[in-house]
């Protein structure tokens, strides 16, 4: 799995969801609705899902393997940190590009 695109599309302040996140693998699968959520422990990556009929929550994608998941997580959690490192820059810059 080659991931050639992480875009962090939204971020929360309030609550456990963090961010919603679109992930682009080997350029030709894009993959949305990829959540960051804030567990009791850590950050966690939940992949999209949908409510089933019998109202059970059911992935609609997701990795394979455990090493699968542990490489996007933490692709996925790495952007996000960097994410909110420029966010705080850019406030503590008064809203200015430093560039």
């Amino acid at each position: 799995m080659n991931v050639t695109d992480i875009r962090i599309r939204k971020t929360y302040e309030e609550g456990k969801l963090k961010a919603l996140v679109s992930v682009t693998i080997d350029q030709d699968l894009a993959v949305h609705d990829i959540k960051v959520i804030e567990g009791s422990e850590r950050l966690f990556v939940a992949m999209p899902s949908r409510k089933d009929d019998n109202g059970v929550f059911r992935d609609i994608v997701h990795p394979i393997t455990m090493e699968g998941r542990k490489t996007l997580e933490g692709l996925i959690l790495e952007e996000y940190h960097k994410h909110l490192s420029q966010q705080e820059a850019y406030a503590e810059n008064g809203g200015k590009n430093r560039w």
